[in-house]
């Protein structure tokens, strides 16, 4: 557990945020709440009795003073095309280890692209996509790969109840929309397409009792940059089910809102893995309440994780690359129940 040891989490008095510093104090770590919006951080440390320190990705210094003394930084502040290369320079500063939350495609790019060498050679560790998107189906196509070393091809598809966005995840999307223009990535033969077609709609058959869904074929999500930093899978596919497809991009669906005391919503999610190597697939499932809450605790027990030394590799690592995958979601329980299913031939 985290006996005491201080962790900034930059955008504590986020959506998400506040998930991860209340998992983060659950565990026994001390969070250091920072962020730039000053009364929003006195208004929740005083409330948790927990230390605030203001800081802005505009002010080097600040984001200085917001890590020193931490043992690692929890980035949770979006839009991460933003907030992830200043916060990361501050923790290589600091030699600490870093960690977030980003879903954005572009911004975790950019992160492999633009830290792997530089944190590689200075022996540090930083998880980008440790989250809902990117680092759960790393970790559920990691361990469905069991001892495979390659694969032709891997498919993540999310069944979601609902999907009503946080003011983030919209401020996020508008983010990549801008950047990608009248483009789509694609993640297939091994590299990235842009592309201006329409995204295909198919039907994927997920596990019962949900069966058969209407899903949003190439729905690219961070899982495509996370899960081919390690895995020799060339092409690798995201679906999203219809209904939440609909729901997130809607302008008018509302925010999330609390359906018990912990915070959570009542969405409820599905994600299904399958990877294919030959005629042969592998299977994982995971299923669980709220991806907004359900990321508090997958980056926590990553931090946990790191802090402690459970770790196979350093420098910018995926999820399913610097951790043992089936034992990090072992630990999840009863957060997430996962099912890994055996093996089977295709006709």
């Amino acid at each position: 557990m985290g006996s005491g040891q201080l962790v900034t989490v930059f955008g504590a008095y986020g959506h998400t945020g506040r998930f991860v510093v209340a998992e983060l104090a659950a565990r026994g770590f001390v969070p250091v709440l920072s962020g730039r919006n000053a009364q929003s951080l006195e208004e929740m440390a005083h409330a948790h009795g927990l230390e605030a320190r203001v800081a802005s990705v505009e002010d080097p210094a600040s984001l200085d003073r917001a890590l020193a003394g931490t043992a690692a930084v929890i980035n949770c502040a979006g839009p991460f095309a933003s907030t992830t290369g200043p916060v990361i320079e501050a923790a290589l500063r600091a030699k600490i280890p870093y960690l977030d939350v980003a879903a954005e495609l572009e911004a975790n790019l950019d992160t492999f692209a633009h830290y792997r060498e530089r944190a590689q050679d200075a022996g540090a560790v930083i998880v980008p996509a440790m989250a809902f998107f990117g680092g759960l189906g790393d970790l559920l196509a990691t361990a469905a790969m069991g001892d495979w070393t390659e694969a032709d091809e891997a498919h993540i598809a999310y069944a979601l109840s609902n999907w009503h966005p946080t003011a983030g995840t919209r401020l996020s999307g508008a983010v990549s929309r801008e950047r990608r223009g009248d483009h789509r990535l694609r993640y297939s033969g091994g590299r990235w397409e842009r592309r201006t077609d329409a995204a295909p709609t198919l039907e994927w058959a997920f596990p019962e009792p949900m069966g058969p869904r209407p899903v949003i074929g190439e729905f690219t999500m961070a899982d495509c940059v996370t899960v081919p930093q390690h895995l020799s899978i060339p092409e690798v596919t995201t679906y999203m089910s219809a209904e939440a497809a609909r729901d997130v991009a809607a302008p008018h669906t509302p925010a999330p809102t609390a359906a018990d005391e912990s915070g959570r919503s009542n969405q409820t999610f599905l994600v299904d893995v399958v990877v294919r190597s030959g005629g042969t697939e592998r299977r994982a499932t995971a299923v669980g309440q709220d991806i907004y809450a359900v990321t508090a605790p997958l980056v926590t027990e990553a931090l946990e994780r790191v802090l402690t030394g459970r770790t196979k590799s350093v420098g910018v690592v995926s999820a399913g690359e610097i951790f043992d995958a089936p034992d990090f979601l072992h630990a999840l329980d009863p957060h997430i129940a996962v099912e890994l299913h055996p093996q089977k031939r295709n006709a």
